[in-house]
This record gives structure tokens, sequence and C-alpha cells, in this order.
């Protein structure tokens, strides 16, 4: 899915995985925006994730993402990425 120069990804992962995976997409640095879900579709939480690439900041990201992991027990993850002129999808 692909709205004006974004592409949207999503993952379903567990909750114990919910940590792992968001710290691999702000490795990535081209994720815009990381919206977590809940099994029902209802949005969690939304993490601007562009301020988030500096260290000091991911860790309080992680912290809120590691807590919310405990009470959910199956989620899905939307990636918000910037589409880029190489990129063959846009």
């Amino acid at each position: 899915m692909s709205h004006l120069g974004q592409i949207f990804e999503q993952f379903k992962v567990a909750g114990k995985d919910l940590v792992d995976k968001v710290r691999e997409l702000i490795h990535e640095g081209n994720v815009r925006r990381v919206i977590i879900k809940n099994e029902q579709g209802h949005t969690l939480v939304e993490l601007p994730v562009t301020v988030a690439t500096i260290g000091v900041v991911a860790a309080p990201i992680l912290a809120v993402v590691g807590a919310l992991a405990a009470l959910v027990g199956e989620c899905t993850i939307v990636v918000e990425r910037s589409a880029t002129a190489a990129d063959p999808k846009v």
C-alpha cells in the first residue's frame, strides 16, 4: 500500500517479539513511523521514528514498546517508510 511518497508494510508478531522487531525497524533508518495495533485492529501506539534514530531517543521508545509487549498476545506493526526515487513500487 502506498500514498503519495509513502510506503506502508504490516508485520504480525507475538508480544514477546515486539521489542526486537521495533528495534530492528528503527535501525533500518528509512522508517518514518511505527504503528502498533492489537489483535482487533485498534491502534495502541504510534511512534514517530525519524527522531528515534538517535540512540538516546530510541531507549524511551523501546521502553514503551516493552511495556506494551507485556500486555498484548499478538499484534500488528504497521511501518510507514519514505519512498525513494530508486524505489520501483512508487
